[in-house]
């Protein structure tokens, strides 16, 4: 019986994105979780997190010569967002807030 464990588990580019966006995302509605109750809050949170990620696909294509800015990146940014707000708004909101 070999080790029939991959020596390497490859995770995709776009996975990493969504991760990576649902945790900063989630973050900062738990940071602010009082204020990000109200909508207009966690709509301006949304709203920069996704910004912040269209300057750093914009300045990877420029400030780089090994990258370039990935439309699907974008979209893998957003559902991280999306994802986050959807899961601090139907569940973790109304635990803490009580």
């Amino acid at each position: 019986m070999g080790n029939s464990m991959p020596s390497k588990i490859s995770i995709s580019d776009k996975t990493i994105h969504t991760i990576a966006y649902f945790l900063l995302t989630l973050s900062w509605l738990l940071t602010y979780k009082n204020k990000a109750s109200k909508l207009k809050i966690s709509i301006l949170i949304i709203v920069l997190i996704f910004f912040y990620g269209i300057i750093i696909e914009v300045l990877q294509g420029i400030v780089t010569n090994y990258r370039q800015p990935e439309i699907n990146d974008l979209i893998a940014n957003l559902v991280g967002i999306l994802l986050a707000f959807t899961i601090f708004k139907m569940v973790l909101q109304k635990k803490l807030l009580k």
